[in-house]
């Protein structure tokens, strides 16, 4: 699918559904990172500013606290089942961004499967679920945020003031990994330049996403490099978080936020891969280069996502067995992609 333009029926659907809406609740998926976060508090400001609808965020997990300067008016709060039942089985529409899988809201997607609500996917990651009313996906999308500026442009009539800029310029960022990554093309480039005009300031996003580290995060990272494996004849890397290691720099798992970008650095490598040790069980990211898709093997392990960024959540096994299954899993994975043995794919 190619990009959206201004106008499709797939649009169209979206908008008619936040328009025949009155009360609405966003959410977005479990562990939410900026493109999740920006998203939907973007389209809230753009319902309630401009449509007057009563509008509720309610996500799986607390807000990282470098994205915690998106949320000016303290919208977003931490699903409770006890408190927030009645509002998402009342609610008109329930919008889910940034995920087309409802497993991925955990309790929020069991709330909401029970609700009598309609349901509006807004996302860009493969192999959608089968659960909305209306989909507006895009694959080939960069971030949400690039599938939600032409629909908050036109809630807005394209008065899209610096907070809705400000979020949406953030979610496209961090999910472009400050633009590096593939599909970041001119027609992203001229969008963002839209969002800049609108008011958000680039320097000031990213130091606030990015240059506010803690020093136990650092301390964190260089614990968790100094233990890096390079494997597969220079093709693979695997970082390891444990939970000794959280514990004993006073960080949480949020705080590993964009590690497994690191190790792909390395010349040569094709694959990495983090492993992140939790109370409950063991959470994975991929990271890729060229054609080796990392979503395969997420998927390998009950996981999904991009091309070339996926990620897995097991609960109630071990970090030990895990990265055994995995690690012996990848060295025939890797050997279905034989262009990444090559000397000119190592990049």
């Amino acid at each position: 699918m190619p990009n959206l333009p201004s106008h499709t029926a797939e649009l169209e659907k979206a908008l008619a559904l936040l328009r025949e809406s009155d009360t609405i609740v966003l959410t977005t998926h479990v562990n939410p990172d900026g493109d999740g976060i920006g998203s939907e508090l973007a389209l809230s400001r753009a319902l309630r500013l401009f449509l007057s609808r009563h509008v509720t965020i309610l996500n799986p997990n607390p807000t990282p606290g470098n994205y915690e300067f998106l949320d000016a008016e303290r919208e977003i709060r931490t699903f409770e089942p006890p408190r927030d039942e009645s509002t998402m089985r009342d609610a008109d529409l329930i919008v889910v961004v940034d995920t087309s899988q409802p497993g991925r809201l955990r309790n929020v997607g069991d709330s909401m499967l029970r609700s009598r609500a309609r349901r509006l996917c807004i996302d860009h990651h493969l192999d959608p679920a089968d659960f909305a009313d209306a989909c507006l996906i895009d694959e080939e999308a960069c971030a949400t945020g690039e599938i939600l500026l032409p629909l908050v442009e036109e809630l807005t009539a394209g008065n899209v003031d610096i907070q809705m800029a400000t979020c949406l310029y953030a979610a496209i960022m961090t999910d472009t990994g400050s633009f590096r990554y593939p599909r970041t093309d001119a027609h992203l480039h001229r969008m963002v330049a839209r969002l800049i005009e609108y008011g958000a300031d680039p320097v000031a996003i990213y130091d606030r996403i990015y240059d506010q580290w803690s020093a136990g995060r650092f301390q964190l990272l260089g614990r968790a490099l100094s233990g890096l494996e390079i494997l597969c004849e220079g093709r693979l890397t695997v970082m390891t978080v444990t939970r000794e290691m959280l514990r004993d720099t006073g960080t949480t798992e949020t705080e590993t936020d964009n590690f497994s970008t690191y190790p792909m650095s390395i010349g040569g490598v094709v694959l990495g891969i983090l492993f992140i040790e939790l109370a409950d069980g063991v959470k994975m990211s991929f990271r890729s280069k060229g054609d080796v898709w990392a979503n395969q093997l997420a998927q390998a392990f009950g996981g999904n996502g991009h091309k070339n960024a996926a990620g897995a959540r097991v609960f109630d096994r071990p970090l030990g067995e895990i990265r055994n299954d995995v690690l012996r899993t990848t060295p025939v994975f890797l050997d279905q992609f034989p262009a990444s043995k090559r000397s000119e794919e190592r990049t």
